[in-house]
């Protein structure tokens, strides 16, 4: 049997452990209420006949409690109580040192892989983590209400982002970098006029991301369309300097050498945004999480400057960056949005010839993602803007002249529910079901609030290039942030796990068979009723937020499967579906997935990215042509996971082969390790795990490739 700590660790379970803890219990009371050594051995037994497999710390001293009043040794009984809760108090003295020591010598599991673009083993790093562990543990003893606190450890709910809960800072944001561009920004208490060339622009547009990342925890999202005017700057200035130098010549040939100088320029610029981002680091010790917006819009008056912008940002994401073995390979940042509209669809418009840029992209690299201008339109009141770095929508707001205001404005924190356990519990039973359902929302709206009282009383002081200086707004020096928070302006987004599993417990089919979309979307409302009521009567813009929160939908099955045991499509599978997503085992095509997932995306307007899996496509672009022409029709929000091989060691982007020993070899750096590497099944599609088939002989052994 194993042992489950409180702190998630599994040990071996050790009967003695038991004995003495009863023993010590034993010793403080007088001798007609003491047991004896056979009775403590026999409640020992008693544990040890139910034969589970894992049990709870927890679950075992209430055992003991319940067989000590059961011998009718109620002082005992006491005693032990008192004993345990002496214990509780030890406990909660320091609850961070086994954390901030196993992070140290690299062995928290947890907190590593907690989020993938932080090194956990750069001491840099590590000191923003060993930080975050004292802040989730003061957050967890003292900041939250207790049951909010046991809600979170018993996978009730999820409270985001505790390791920063200490400090008064916020989740994500739309940078309002056109204002910071044209009216200037301080940084580091140094003025930054607006710049007067695109290269300049972008150096300063890394600068502020890279500032603005260092004083948030989540992720910050640009719309380059704000470069545009740079880009014309820089145009009007090798205009002006070439017939400075040369005075006149025929219009052709000026215009070929300012374009010479132009292209240059952009080039360099583009390259500037994509190698500071990779580079820099933040005060927490990782790149900024910084998303890229791609819109081409037809009024815009820089529209054509801002086509050569996203064709070259294209282009060179297209290329990738050199790793440290010079080999090309994807960056994790930014993370590039590309916006499909009339005029760039695949349909014949004008820009068509960027989007099919974009889907090469998409065939060999991880991005772009594609926003559907058209559906967007449908479900936001007519406007089209960047979800937040998190993947977190805004809901609309007007500014006092009436007009649509997004960039600028900010997301306060995240509360994520466990839809499954809460069918785990109701076992069917559809009234005991909406009952718990309305409990643990309510939970998670005091955990919500939590999140926003935190932020209340925030002077401006705190990040002045959030506050002071353009970021968020202009307030002044020791204004509070108070009036963002509340009529809509910033948001805060309840989160939820496990539709398909849900649904599956509740009504036996997935949510793509028609019973069970009912109830999915019944869910789905019921939710979104809440968060709408929630602001009406508070005045602050609730979201409900479809996370790609992908190490919840592990942690929540494994709290499940610990505390239910094994349960059919449920807890067997070692993690949970990610929000409102059709479960990767289903049989179903990229475009029915888009279809079916797009009502849910509707509702949940707090935040959706829907995605499908597909093969190496670099060379059937038409095919990818056809599923992009697919989402501006009928899906707001949507990405590719492109399965190719990927040697994790030198960042190898081609096809991994089997050598003459049996074993996968990257034919670049000789990597002969599959856990780091990605290699595509080529028969069939199957995605689990490859096994040698061993025959009698060394000669006939093979690599099994499919099912």
């Amino acid at each position: 049997m194993k042992i489950i700590k409180r702190d998630g660790r599994e040990v071996d379970y050790d009967r003695s452990k038991i004995i003495t803890a009863i023993s010590k219990a034993n010793a403080e009371v007088p001798e007609e209420e003491k047991i004896t050594a056979e009775r403590m051995e026999a409640i020992v037994d008693y544990i040890e006949d139910r034969n589970r497999k894992r049990m709870l710390v927890e679950d075992i001293q209430d055992v003991i409690e319940q067989k000590l009043m059961g011998e009718g040794k109620f002082v005992l009984a006491k005693a032990y109580i008192i004993y345990r809760y002496k214990r509780e108090l030890v406990r909660k003295a320091n609850t961070t040192d086994d954390s901030i020591l196993s992070l140290i010598k690299n062995s928290n599991k947890d907190v590593m892989e907690e989020n993938s673009n932080k090194n956990a083993i750069v001491a840099s790093t590590q000191r923003d983590l060993i930080a975050g562990e004292v802040s989730k543990d003061l957050t967890k003893r003292v900041l939250l209400p207790e049951k909010i606190s046991k809600a979170h450890e018993e996978g009730v709910l999820h409270f985001h982002d505790a390791d920063y809960f200490l400090q008064p800072i916020f989740n994500c944001c739309l940078i309002n970098i056109g204002d910071m561009l044209d009216n200037g920004t301080v940084m580091n208490a140094k003025l930054i006029e607006s710049p007067k060339s695109f290269q300049v622009a972008c150096t300063v547009m890394t600068q502020i991301i890279a500032a603005v990342a260092s004083s948030q925890y989540g992720g910050q999202s640009v719309d380059v369309r704000h470069l545009g005017k740079y880009l014309r700057k820089s145009y009007n200035k090798y205009k002006a300097a070439i017939r400075e130098a040369f005075g006149d010549m025929d219009a052709e040939t000026e215009e070929r050498f300012i374009q010479m100088r132009l292209q240059d320029e952009l080039k360099s610029g583009v390259q500037t945004i994509q190698y500071q981002i990779n580079t820099l680091m933040t005060t927490n010790g990782q790149s900024p999480f910084v998303t890229l917006f791609l819109n081409l819009d037809p009024n815009d008056e820089y529209v054509e400057e801002n086509a050569m912008i996203i064709e070259e940002i294209l282009r060179q994401r297209l290329e990738g960056i050199k790793n440290e073995k010079g080999v090309y390979v994807t960056p994790a940042f930014p993370k590039l949005i590309y916006v499909l509209d009339e005029h760039n669809c695949l349909k014949g418009g004008k820009y068509d010839y960027i989007t099919k840029l974009a889907v090469r992209c998409s065939a060999k690299r991880l991005y772009p993602d594609y926003i559907s201008a058209k559906k967007m339109r449908e479900n936001y009141e007519g406007n089209v803007f960047s979800c937040m770095g998190c993947r977190s929508f805004l809901t609309p707001w007007k500014d006092e002249n009436g007009n649509y205001k997004f960039e600028g404005r900010f997301n306060q924190g995240v509360v994520s529910l466990n839809l499954p356990q809460i069918g785990i519990l109701a076992r069917g039973d559809e009234e005991k079901f909406w009952k718990l359902m309305d409990e643990r929302l309510e939970l998670c709206y005091e955990a919500l609030m939590c999140r926003h009282e935190a932020l209340e009383g925030t002077v401006s002081d705190v990040s002045p290039i959030h506050w002071q200086y353009g970021a968020i707004a202009r307030l002044k020096k020791g204004e509070t942030i108070d009036r963002l928070l509340h009529d809509g302006y910033s948001t805060i987004s309840l989160g939820y796990i496990g539709l398909y599993e849900v649904t599956k417990l509740m009504k036996g089919v997935s949510q793509t068979e028609p019973e069970g979309t009912d109830f999915a979307l019944r869910v789905m409302n019921h939710m979104r009723a809440a968060t709408d009521k929630w602001k009406a009567e508070t005045g602050i813009h609730f979201g409900l937020y479809g996370t790609p929160a992908e190490s919840l939908c592990y942690r929540f099955a494994r709290i499940d499967l610990e505390r239910f045991g094994v349960i059919k499509d449920v807890t067997d599978k070692g993690y949970y579906t990610n929000s409102y997503h059709v479960d990767v085992r289903e049989k179903i095509d990229a475009f029915s997935k888009f279809t079916f997932e797009s009502q849910f995306q509707k509702i949940s307007s707090g935040g959706a990215i829907s995605y499908v899996e597909i093969p190496n496509m670099r060379h059937n672009l038409e095919a990818l042509e056809e599923v992009v022409k697919y989402i501006y029709d009928n899906i707001q929000y949507a990405e590719f996971n492109t399965k190719s091989d990927y040697c994790h060691v030198c960042g190898f982007d081609g096809e991994i082969m089997i050598n003459d020993d049996f074993e996968w070899e990257c034919p670049q750096c000789g990597n002969k390790d599959h856990a780091k590497m990605n290699v595509t099944r080529r028969t069939c599609g199957y995605l689990g795990e490859n096994f040698w088939n061993v025959g009698k002989t060394k000669e006939i052994k093979s690599r099994v490739l499919h099912l």
